[in-house]
């Protein structure tokens, strides 16, 4: 990667997106730091300036910074940066204590925790026996760590503890793991909703789980992703359905942690701008499938920002045969507006891209060809219908040829439908593997 520098005097031209910027003064590296909007943050530093910029902020001559995807991008190209540069006023302001690290043990199936800094609390130590010497430590920023017989890994420094705490809460989606020694016979809480790997869970999975946790924290999220799903097809192919459920879940978590860094959860009603501002009920609609068995939709619908979950729907799929997921996309929409009796939603949003909002005009063009009864076609015609690819984030709209890359709408419209899309495919999937027990209990 390469920083993008501009003279300090004009910052203007800064992007007001996620990111990385640095601070140089002649060729030294003055301090590094994320941001979810560049420019602003800059401008801060120079026109706020703490007591902490007052110490360096003369001395600097150029601005640097670089674009990330998202925050969480930017949070761990941050980590790896401030690591490998160990930039001078990012040293002096924080000591190893104060850095937050990521430790992983090295045990048959690994725990996972933050700490402080690169050494571990008491109860995790070994007992020291007669002879044995005290641990050493290290001192360098970013390579402090105990003496390697205890089998730790460390990864980090992260500044943010909030932020680093929030992306291992998220990444516990995509690969459940532990952080206690010991798990109960029968499964703890966590395991419930899926962030545990349960009281036994295969060795062999578990230690590749913890190793793609691992590399995403490192910045190899793309490799990740591309192993993830060269082993969903492979699994398909050899139709392991169940592997193939675990994989692709995985992949849609991750990619969901990745695309944003905070899951929205509004506690009042949403002020949206101009012109989303009039979208007062939301309808979103998902499709669960692993090569077209047992597949199901569903519909959420939010209220002013926040979920209406008496009006959640599921449907199960009544389309058989080979895997068509624009098929079953029209089949759901169809057969949502057939109920005439739930109120229409102002905004339509449909997981997919180009494709699946094709489907789902054709389905409301269908409907109204024939007259269907009941059918308020003026109410119907006011509806808004978009999707929303999860590569990328992309929002596609009709009549348009070029999406719109969600991270360019304004703050609060975006969380909103990423928060609106997660939840219907959260429903989707729930529902998935509820049918998905059922098939292997009438099997067995």
């Amino acid at each position: 990667m390469k920083f993008r520098y501009i003279a300090k005097k004009n910052i203007n031209p800064i992007p007001k997106t996620a990111g990385v910027y640095t601070f140089l003064g002649g060729k030294e590296i003055l301090y590094i730091g994320k941001a979810a909007n560049l420019r602003d943050r800059v401008k801060n530093h120079f026109a706020k300036a703490s007591y902490r910029d007052n110490l360096f902020i003369s001395q600097v001559t150029r601005v640097g910074y670089f674009e990330t995807q998202s925050e969480i991008d930017a949070l761990l190209l941050e980590s790896q940066l401030i690591k490998s540069h160990q930039p001078k006023y990012n040293v002096m302001w924080k000591d190893d204590k104060k850095y937050f690290y990521v430790a992983i043990t090295k045990e048959k199936f690994p725990r996972v925790f933050l700490t402080h800094q690169p050494f571990l609390p008491k109860r995790f130590l070994p007992k020291r026996g007669l002879g044995m010497p005290k641990p050493r430590l290290g001192t360098s920023l970013g390579t402090s760590r105990l003496d390697t017989n205890l089998n730790f890994n460390y990864i980090g420094p992260f500044v943010e503890g909030k932020a680093i705490k929030q992306v291992l809460r998220l990444l516990r989606r995509a690969f459940p793991y532990y952080t206690a020694k010991k798990h109960p016979i029968l499964p703890c809480p966590y395991c419930h909703i899926d962030l545990c790997p349960g009281p036994n869970p295969n060795p062999k999975e578990y230690k590749q789980n913890i190793k793609n946790l691992a590399a995403v924290l490192r910045g190899g999220r793309t490799s990740v992703l591309k192993n993830l799903k060269k082993s969903m097809a492979q699994a398909s192919k050899e139709q392991d359905f169940e592997k193939a459920a675990v994989l692709r879940d995985q992949i849609f978590s991750l990619e969901n942690v990745l695309s944003h860094a905070v899951r929205w959860q509004p506690s009042q009603d949403v002020p949206l701008p101009k012109p989303w501002s009039g979208y007062t009920r939301i309808e979103a609609y998902d499709i669960s499938n692993i090569q077209g068995k047992q597949s199901t939709g569903s519909m959420v619908t939010f209220l002013k920002g926040k979920p209406a979950k008496e009006w959640y729907r599921k449907f199960k799929i009544h389309i058989t045969g080979k895997p068509n997921d624009f098929a079953m996309m029209q089949e759901l929409i169809s057969r949502r507006l057939k109920h005439t009796e739930w109120p229409y939603p102002d905004l339509m949003l449909i997981d997919g891209g180009k494709g699946q909002l094709s489907s789902a005009l054709k389905a409301i063009s269908n409907l109204m060809e024939l007259s269907y009864p009941h059918l308020n076609e003026i109410k119907l015609q006011k509806i808004k219908v978009v999707a929303l690819a999860k590569r990328n984030n992309e929002l596609f709209s009709p009549g348009k040829a070029d999406p719109v890359l969600l991270r360019n709408l304004p703050q609060e419209v975006s969380n909103l439908l990423l928060h609106v899309r997660d939840e219907a495919h959260r429903f989707a999937v729930t529902y998935h593997r509820k049918l998905r027990k059922v098939d292997a209990l009438k099997s067995s």
